[in-house]
């Protein structure tokens, strides 16, 4: 370290120093004998220490510690130059200035000091540095110059656009979409400033608009070489010489059954009646048999974390040929799969199981629709949409009709037990969007899911709760899925709000029980304001997450859960598929749960935070379908329900999922206000309300494509 670097943290010591106060300049120099020559130097430090956020600078010119002064938080941007900055244990954000915001941009990690308010009660701050960059990469539209250019981005909260040199624009031009590495955040005088790094095409390019939000998440679409390398070197086939001990269930009756346009499998069902019950089994493909620990193809699946699923693709985490190929429990193929064969009473309990490595072959792809059809041909299931009568016999599914029916009465049991317990079930409409072959949406609708659906759902969460609870009880290392029960701030606000429609939950002591919620939500069921209090009770929830800690599942109403499932798509069930097989081999030494203790609370973290991308990515995604589905429908009318109240509006959701804004300003006939306490707009003079549930005609009149938003009006004849 350099005299000028030590004389500095001299500096830097003596300011945080608790036994002095505030001090002056002069009184620095003096306290630490600053000789005269040397005074243009003290200086600079100064304002160093300032400028990079670890001193305070006083309007009255004396510098002082951060301590007690200074909060940790994340800036979130606006389109119009100010922010919010939360800070974690704070209900309330801080508010900051354009003038006040250092360059902070979208995500950035700040510290922040907070101000004397001139807004009444609303708290605000000004950054004082920034800590950790959120962006060192911006996705946007190019706007070219004589000699420079610039990048307006897709995300507008992230503020200013990004100043491209003319040499640095890899020759793009105006209505290309780009992707810029941010080389300068800029200060007050000057803006940011990039490079561009990738053209994506032009804007009205067809896969353009998907393509950037997926880089804007930064997610990788193709494999690295030395990922495809090792995988080139995988078999496509099953070498049963290699299968040692694996238990051989090929001749064990079974099926896959999922989305008619699946191509990765990675679970099969096998169930057979006994004399106490049934014998359930539920084979996943053994991924990780393929994918080793700390390959190039093991680095690059925890990179990704899952499979993204898109409007018109699949981001796979592990390759084709994998996913799509040896992995994938194909119909009339030798595959390896991990097994979980639970025996299950008259009751639903499961009264024993069974995990192994196993060797499988499916008889039977089906999908969800053929089993359905097939469970009302039979006479099992009862529709008033479709007429027993109109389904050909198949005779190629003689053989597996009395198994989906069995499958059919076990899940109804199973079902039945967790409910009683009191997993909680919402049920959102999920969309459907139909595109062209350029990307265009065409129709959307909402997802139908049928009683086929209900029992692959019933029959995994039966297989996680079991796989977790064995090895929670093992008390070995694992990584668990956990959704923590709400926090007790926001039940008590869900509960005034419920009290305003007539509704209760009782609350035991400190405790909230999810049986209450469940019962909350049958009473509601079919209710005008079931739609109402079903969302707001979900956003009184926090977001499950992976955990080596295993708190239980709220939701399900489980103590124990993990993911085990679907190792092809979601890294967590690849990495316990690994402990599980370690500890059938006898392998999990002292020093391999060391390893384990060591690896997996991070693993757990970076999983979640995966998932969340994704999650965003896809929504991102969906949300732009609709607004370009709208563009064609303006000016038309809708029938809806208002989904979601604000101080500024309310939203209204269509039958098709389709969500849009109705703006307060543009409600007639009266001067509206919004009530927090009952989350509704009032009007003034009138009393006229409008509450989330309620029934509304709205017109289409506004889309915004680079915001993505939708705005409706409230339609009078």
């Amino acid at each position: 370290m350099s005299d000028y670097d030590n004389n500095k943290k001299k500096i830097l010591q003596l300011i945080n120093d608790k036994h002095y106060k505030p001090l002056k300049q002069k009184e620095l120099a003096f306290l630490l004998q600053v000789p005269k020559e040397n005074r243009d130097d003290f200086r600079q430090m100064l304002k160093e220490l300032v400028d990079e956020g670890k001193v305070l600078l006083s309007k009255r010119g004396k510098y002082e510690s951060l301590a007690g002064h200074t909060f940790s938080g994340t800036y979130t941007g606006n389109q119009k130059g100010f922010g919010f900055v939360a800070v974690e244990g704070e209900k309330d954000d801080y508010y900051i200035s354009a003038r006040l915001s250092k360059g902070a941009m979208n995500g950035d990690k700040v510290i922040i000091k907070p101000l004397v308010s001139s807004y009444g009660k609303r708290k605000e701050a000004e950054i004082i540095n920034i800590t950790e960059r959120a962006n060192a990469y911006v996705v946007g539209y190019f706007q070219k110059r004589k000699n420079f250019g610039f990048v307006v981005a897709d995300d507008r909260k992230l503020g200013d656009d990004i100043y491209i040199p003319k040499r640095k624009s890899m020759d793009a031009v105006t209505g290309h979409k780009v992707v810029a590495k941010i080389t300068s955040y800029g200060d007050k005088k000057h803006k940011p400033e990039g490079e561009i790094i990738e053209v994506l095409g032009h804007v009205n390019d067809p896969g353009v608009d998907i393509l950037s939000i997926i880089k804007a998440y930064g997610l990788d679409i193709e494999f690295p070489k030395e990922v495809m390398s090792e995988v080139s070197l995988i078999s496509d086939d099953v070498d049963i010489n290699e299968c040692g001990d694996r238990l051989d269930l090929r001749d064990v009756k079974m099926v896959t059954i999922d989305g008619a346009d699946a191509k990765d499998l990675d679970d099969a069902i096998s169930l057979q009646k006994t004399k106490t019950g049934y014998t359930l089994g539920v084979h996943i493909a053994d991924v990780s048999n393929y994918v080793k620990e700390y390959s190039c193809l093991d680095r690059e699946a925890l990179k990704r974390g899952t499979s993204v699923y898109l409007a018109d693709r699949v981001i796979p985490m592990l390759p084709h040929k994998l996913s799509n190929g040896i992995c994938s429990l194909n119909a009339g193929c030798d595959r390896l799969a991990l097994s979980c064969i639970m025996d299950i009473d008259k009751d639903g309990n499961v009264t024993g199981h069974k995990i192994a490595e196993t060797l499988i072959n499916v008889d039977k792809r089906m999908t969800y629709d053929k089993v359905y059809e097939l469970l009302i041909k039979s006479g099992a299931i009862k529709s008033e949409d479709i007429n027993p009568d109109t389904i050909e016999n198949e005779s190629e599914y003689d053989d597996y009709i009395e198994m989906f029916e069995d499958m059919l009465s076990l899940s109804k049991l199973i079902r039945e037990k967790r409910m009683k317990r009191g997993s909680i079930d919402f049920d959102f409409p999920e969309a459907s969007i139909t595109l062209s072959e350029d990307g265009v949406p065409i129709e959307i609708g909402v997802r139908q899911r049928n009683p086929a659906h209900m029992i692959i759902e019933d029959f995994m969460l039966l297989a996680n709760e079991t796989v977790a609870e064995d090895y929670y009880w093992q008390e070995l290392p694992f990584e668990f899925r956990v959704h923590e029960e709400p926090d007790k701030e926001k039940y008590e606000k869900l509960v005034k709000i419920i009290s305003g429609f007539g509704y209760n939950i009782k609350l035991n002591g400190e405790k909230i029980y999810p049986k209450e919620i469940q019962k909350l939500l049958n009473k509601i069921e079919g209710t005008e304001e079931e739609d109402f209090i079903s969302r707001i009770t979900l956003r009184s929830m926090h977001r499950a997450k992976y955990s080596t800690e295993c708190t239980g599942h709220f939701g399900l109403a489980a103590k124990y859960y993990c993911h085990f499932t679907s190792p092809i798509r979601r890294y967590p069930d690849l990495q316990i598929h690994r402990i599980i097989k370690e500890n059938l081999h006898g392998e999990l030494t002292d020093k391999r749960i060391v390893h384990y203790n060591n690896l997996l609370p991070e693993v757990a973290f970076d999983n979640s935070r995966r998932e969340r991308i994704a999650q965003e990515t896809e929504r991102e995604v969906e949300k732009l379908k609709k607004v370009q589905y709208m563009t064609k429908h303006l000016g038309e009318v809708f029938e809806g329900i208002i989904s979601g109240v604000t101080d500024y509006g309310f939203f209204v959701e269509l039958p098709n999922t389709v969500e849009g804004l109705v703006r307060m300003a543009t409600i007639p006939d009266d001067f509206y206000l919004y009530d927090e306490h009952s989350m509704t707009i009032v009007g003034k003079q009138t009393g006229t309300t409008y509450r989330i549930g309620q029934k509304v005609m709205v017109e289409a009149v506004r889309v915004d494509k680079q915001l993505r938003t939708i705005d409706f009006e409230l339609y009078t004849e």
